[in-house]
């Protein structure tokens, strides 16, 4: 086919009467509008404005240079009424100055001054085509495009074609393309395609030449609207004469074709140029085989195809698109093929190497359009029946199921194939199980998300951190420190999950603010006997806890501690910083503890902290105000001297 030469191409009359009157409606109310039965009227009728029957040079040089102002300050109703004074007689303004305005036009991206572009062309076209450019055609079809304007576009190429004003098919062709893609209709691009193409040939005229874009497009409407083995055949001969190259998507349009009227032996052909062309990847022939057979209801050859292409690609899988197992799925269902789907994945899976991407498996294929259509359980019936039939289930076959989980949030059901799947010795990658774990702990399923991170660890995946990361997170914003200590607890030797002080310092503020200082203080001993060194904001959380509880001399417990650290030396040595010594000072003070307080004192004046005394004066006043020394001199001379100290420090001695 490819290799024929055919010379001779219709030559059948191009006529564009039908659509003029269409198009003369288009421009009505227009200066350009024609009344196809009024004959010519011999003498000019005088226009309303009172403009002059001829115009001077001088009149008509003022009327240009208000154009050109005009389309410079964008005053475009003045512009327009420029070049209507000017056009009337027959006084057409520059080359450059009529592109201008047409350009202008074109781009303000309205209907009204598109329609003012469209009438200028189609009248310079008619009475003085020299005028124009081909990119400024090029403008206004692409506003076109923008605008949806399929009756003009066509009209304006054809007008072209009408007055042999020929310009390259890239600035027109391919744009005439993308508006009737648009609008799912190529009936009318064929039209002008096959006048185009005429041209070319008969006249010569090279840039004329379609591009293969185009080429397809005339053919997608033979072979899918027309259902046209004829006028596909001479879109194919067509694009041999031109010499242009054919690729997968145009031996797949002709594949529908020839499977939709079950033309084998011209399959069996299209097979041999395939091959002749070299092209790698047979995946759109054979989505195209699939979609025809699917039309005419031949479900034995959409087994087959699949099951010849799974074979083709030495079991790595079908690159095909999901519309094309949609379809699959929807022909199959509407014949009650439950039964028949089965048995195609289980015999695909015996065809699949075990290196196949998941993606590209059959069975995943045909299980995720189940899901994108809504028919989750059309799926479980599929799962039902391969196990009536004993076949395996692949990978592939669970993990649509899955995902489908996961968007409705059946965790709980997610979790519990999960653990199948792992029975069965099939493992899942690591960003299914983070969608899995992260759907549970966003319906707050902590459970279902605990049984999948389990799962991870025994099926050894390596990458954990990120699900770890996903169920603290969510803990933590669910306010449970008790099942974030368990978690913990349970995976804190696991090398695979890196666990640091700010972990356990979650537990522990979340313990703290809860009023839960038991545990705050049980899970602060296991951090530390797991040798986790705690930080500043380790002991502020606890501080602060005590604090609130008013059990303050946990907070002298703390300080004995922190002064050990804070008095350390080498790599262990602490460091205090301001709020620290802000938190023990305030706790310490309201607590009478006034040597450990001036021991705070001391320590943030070698360490040039600054300290704010009025909020330490403001506590001592809320707490000790009726405190007496006498009274402490009888009882504990320390602590009499530690208050003095105290009070000298805060300047409350007077």
């Amino acid at each position: 086919m490819w290799r024929r030469s055919f010379c001779i191409l219709s030559k059948r009359p191009y006529s564009s009467q039908p659509e003029i009157p269409s198009l003369y409606s288009f421009l009505q109310p227009s200066i350009f509008s024609l009344n196809r039965t009024q004959q010519p009227c011999t003498t000019p009728q005088k226009p309303h404005n009172q403009t002059p029957l001829t115009l001077t040079q001088e009149h008509k040089s003022d009327l240009e240079s208000k154009l050109q102002d005009s389309i410079k300050t964008n005053n475009t109703d003045e512009a327009w009424k420029s070049f209507k004074t000017l056009s009337n007689y027959s006084a057409y303004p520059s080359k450059s100055l009529t592109n201008s305005l047409i350009t202008h036009l074109s781009s303000l991206n309205d209907t009204h001054n598109v329609k003012r572009a469209f009438a200028s062309v189609v009248y310079l076209l008619e009475k003085k085509q020299e005028l124009l450019k081909p990119e400024t055609l090029h403008v206004l079809l692409n506003s076109m495009k923008d605008a949806n304007s399929v009756a003009p576009a066509f009209a304006l190429v054809k007008c072209m074609f009408k007055n042999r004003f020929f310009i390259p098919f890239c600035m027109w062709g391919d744009v005439l393309v993308e508006i009737c893609r648009k609008n799912g209709n190529f009936g009318g691009f064929l039209q002008v395609f096959n006048e185009n193409c005429r041209i070319a040939v008969d006249e010569k005229v090279n840039f004329l030449k379609p591009s293969l874009v185009a080429c397809n497009a005339a053919l997608e409407c033979c072979c899918c609207e027309l259902e046209s083995i004829t006028d596909a055949e001479k879109v194919v001969e067509t694009m041999s004469v031109l010499g242009v190259r054919p690729d997968e998507y145009t031996f797949g349009l002709l594949a529908y074709l020839y499977a939709l009227k079950g033309l084998k032996e011209k399959i069996a052909e299209l097979e041999g140029l395939i091959r002749g062309f070299g092209f790698p990847d047979k995946g759109v022939f054979f989505s195209n085989l699939i979609s025809g057979f699917m039309k005419c209801g031949n479900l034995a050859s959409v087994s087959a195809t699949i099951l010849q292409g799974v074979r083709e690609m030495d079991g790595q899988g079908l690159s095909f698109r999901e519309r094309t197992y949609n379809d699959v799925v929807s022909g199959f269902l509407q014949n009650g093929s439950i039964k028949d789907l089965a048995t195609l994945i289980g015999e695909t899976q015996t065809l699949e190497s075990p290196s196949v991407i998941v993606e590209r498996s059959v069975g995943y294929g045909i299980i995720n359009a189940c899901v994108n259509l809504g028919l989750l359980d059309r799926a479980h019936m599929i799962f039902d029946e391969m196990n009536a039939q004993g076949a395996s289930l692949g990978l592939g076959v669970y993990l649509p199921i899955l995902k489908a989980y996961c968007k409705e949030q059946k965790t709980a059901e997610g979790a519990q194939l999960v653990t199948d799947i792992s029975s069965l010795g099939l493992q899942l990658d690591v960003a299914t199980y983070d969608a899995l774990i992260e759907a549970s702990m966003s319906c707050q399923d902590f459970q279902s998300a605990f049984s999948m991170f389990r799962d991870m660890r025994e099926a050894r995946i390596p990458d954990l951190q990120g699900s770890y990361l996903t169920i603290m997170t969510g803990l933590t914003e669910s306010h449970r420190p008790e099942l974030m200590a368990a978690y913990l607890d349970e995976i804190v030797e696991d090398p695979r999950v890196e666990i640091g002080t700010h972990d356990w310092n979650s537990i522990i503020h979340a313990f703290c603010k809860a009023g839960r200082l038991e545990d705050a203080r049980r899970t602060f001993r296991r951090m530390t006997f797991l040798q986790f060194e705690p930080n500043e904001q380790t002991y502020l959380s606890l501080i602060n806890g005590y604090v609130t509880a008013e059990k303050f001399f946990n907070v002298l417990v703390l300080w004995n501690e922190v002064k050990r650290k804070v008095s350390a030396v080498g790599e262990k040595k602490m460091k205090l910083d301001n709020t620290l010594v802000d938190a023990f000072l305030y706790a310490l003070v309201k607590g009478g503890f006034f040597d450990a307080v001036m021991q705070v004192v001391e320590k943030s004046q070698e360490m040039k902290i600054f300290v704010d005394k009025w909020r330490y004066k403001q506590a001592f006043m809320e707490k000790h105000k009726k405190l007496r020394i006498s009274k402490l001199r009888r009882k504990n001379r320390g602590k009499m001297e530690a208050l003095i100290a105290f009070k000298n420090w805060a300047g409350l001695s007077a």
